[in-house]
This record gives C-alpha cells, structure tokens and sequence, in this order.
C-alpha cells in the first residue's frame, strides 16, 4: 500500500494475505455477457472484473459506465458500493452521470462558450446558463469499443471513442482510451489518453457516485472525509468559479483533517446554499514535479470498516454529495435515491477552465498528448 503520511490516523487492514501485497499475479479474465440492446439495435456487454482476493467490478460500453463496485466490509459481507441502476434503461432515463465516463468537457463552462486561438466556440447550453459535462450528448452517452484484457498488472478493459470534430461545438477529431484496471491491491485504477488533431479542452473524469455502507437505502453523511487541498474554487450564484482561489481554513471546505459529511453540510455559509451542500472543486496539494500520482482523498464508513483512497495525477478534485437526488429516481434492488445518498470524487482540471487564465489549462494540441490517471483504492479499518 502507498504510504500516505497524510492519513495517519486511518488505521487500514487488507482482507488478503500480506504476501500477496508483493507478488503480482495474472489478471483473472474478465467475463462478457449480453447486458441489454440500445433502441438502435446496438448491442450492450457488461463486462466483469475480478481479482483473486474477492473485489468484483463491473462496467459496460454504453458511456464506458462502472455498473457496480463489490467489495467486503469488516465482516467480510460484500456489497455494492456505487449507486445506480441494474438496467440500461435507467441509464438511459434517469442517468444523473451515475458511474460515467464524462467529457469531452467534465463539470461547468460558462455561458457554454469559450475562445480559443481567437475564435470563440459555441457549446450547447444544459446547465442552467452554463455548458456541463461534454453537453447534451456527451462522452456519458455514447457507446465505446471495448477491448476487455487480463496482464500481470490485472484484469481490465479498454475503452475507445473517437469524437468528431465540432462533435457537440468543440473543435478537433479527438481520439480517448480510457483503461479501467482491477488490481490485487484492490485498486480501480483509471487511465485517460487522448489525442486530437485540432487544438482543443479536454477534462475527462469519472462521476461514481460512491456510499461505502453498500446497501444504497441511506445517506452519506456519517462517512468520514478527508482532502487533501488547502484551498478551493468559490462559485458563483450559477456554479461557475469566481477565478478565486480561497483558503478552506475556517470554513465548511476544511477537509484537511477527517470529519464527517454531515458535520458541516447544513452550514450557514453562502457557497454551502449556493451548492445546496458539497457541489465544489478542490485544489490538490501537489508537490512539485508536475503529473505525479498522489494523495488526494480519503472516504471511511464507521459502519462496514470500509475504506476508500483516492490518488491522481489531477490537480483539482470535485466533491459532489447528491444534493439534488430527491427520491424521484429509482435504482438498484427497488432502492429510492433521495439526496445525499452518494459522494462523488471526481479528479479533474478546475471547471470553466477555458475561460479562467489562471487556471491550470485545458488545451490539448496537436502533437501532444493528454495523460491522465486516478487509482480507487479500498481497504478495511477495524
């Protein structure tokens, strides 16, 4: 396990033997099955992931989805820990982004639009006043080529999509793998690459919505947080960053020591009612050196002993805790989603980075390409 000084005070066990933590073994292969058929015909696979030690993930192509993510408790139960549907069809009615791959563009622009190079590019509008998530027919709702895998580092799959230029106003032909790996280190190691002909924004993340108790009929607010960021991108009444870059120190934000959601989520703080609680980036603390793999959070369930560690390349982290769920979506086992039922943790570059200079930018050229990866790591405390 990475060593993670930060996080001292979680004490983690794994529910494997220790040598398995040294010596990697073959991936078991994923299986394939028939999921469902799009109203096009298109066949649906889900795919299964699973390692040796009793973690099981599964995913499908439509919107590159993590259906479901089993992993014990304390106990050695296994349950669900992502919310969502059983079905594509509630992927396809009541999506809410539920386990997807979102882009071209993830989170907000404002005002859907930005200039680049000197022209100004037009997105669709389906947020509000603002552009969100790659538009009205993003990367979340389009079908990927699957390519499931197994190697000495795990099992997996690889998917690919390639976006038209002017595909949803953004300039460019863009070519995105996006790999998800099982590990024996219990790892959901995430990947992004990509590729474009035409200069362009990319911001790829993954929008599971995550509730470590596993039985998808409660909230989230006993779940212990932990960021490490001290500073975050304050927004405007319509969700877009002011360009700001304010300290968490004596606010709600202040995740740099493990506290409860719902400690502070009711607070009487402007961005608290402006989000309806959690709906904001963080800003990592990175070291220098750039891309590296680091800390960036921590999720505890006191309940189930079950633990989740985030670590990215990325330099911001949106936490996003379901506020505007209210009961009217129905998921997994019949299980009615009201709000704050999951959190989400999704690495990122800032929103609206297109038009925020100071911003780390968004722009991949021709030439370049884009790298990016995220690593779910989960354990047990006693």
């Amino acid at each position: 396990m990475k060593t993670l000084p930060a996080i001292a005070a979680f004490i983690v066990l794994w529910w494997m033997a220790p040598s398995a933590l040294s010596s990697p073994s073959s991936g078991i292969t994923p299986q394939r099955a028939q999921f469902a058929t799009m109203p096009d015909g298109t066949a649906i696979e889900i795919f299964t992931l699973k390692n040796s030690h009793g973690m099981e993930v599964r995913t499908i192509p439509y919107g590159a989805i993590i259906v479901s993510i089993r992993v014990p408790d304390r106990a050695g139960r296994l349950d669900d820990v992502v919310i969502g549907h059983e079905r594509l069809e509630g992927y396809l009615t009541a999506s809410r982004f539920f386990g997807a791959v979102v882009g071209r563009y993830g989170n907000r622009i404002a005002k859907g639009h930005f200039t680049l190079d000197g022209r100004t590019y037009e997105l669709a509008v389906n947020n509000g006043p603002n552009h969100l998530h790659g538009g009205v027919k993003g990367f979340d709702k389009v079908v990927w080529q699957a390519e499931p895998f197994s190697n000495g580092t795990g099992s997996g799959v690889i998917y690919r999509y390639v976006s038209a230029d002017g595909e949803e106003g953004y300039p460019g032909k863009l070519d995105v793998r996006v790999t998800y790996t099982l590990t024996e280190r219990h790892q959901l190691v995430v990947e992004y690459v990509a590729t474009t002909d035409k200069a362009t924004p990319i911001n790829l993340t993954q929008h599971s919505y995550f509730n470590l108790a596993g039985d998808g009929v409660r909230d989230v607010l006993d779940h212990v947080v932990q960021i490490n960021a001290d500073r975050y991108t304050p927004v405007d009444a319509t969700k877009i960053p002011t360009g700001e870059l304010a300290p968490v120190a004596n606010t709600p934000f202040d995740f740099r020591t493990p506290i409860t959601i719902g400690a502070r989520i009711a607070d009487a703080h402007p961005q608290i009612a402006i989000g309806g609680g959690y709906d904001h980036n963080f800003a990592l603390n990175r070291t220098a050196g750039g891309a590296r793999l680091e800390w960036a959070a921590s999720v505890f369930d006191p309940s189930t002993g079950r633990m989740l560690t985030v670590s990215t390349t990325e330099p911001g982290l949106q936490l996003n805790t379901a506020n505007a769920l209210d009961g009217s979506i129905t998921g997994k086992a019949g299980h009615v989603y009201r709000a704050r039922y999951g959190l989400c943790l999704e690495t990122q570059h800032f929103p609206d980075s297109p038009n925020q200079p100071s911003f780390p930018s968004t722009i991949l050229r021709p030439g370049e390409t884009f790298r990016s990866r995220t690593d779910f790591e989960f354990g047990i405390r006693k």
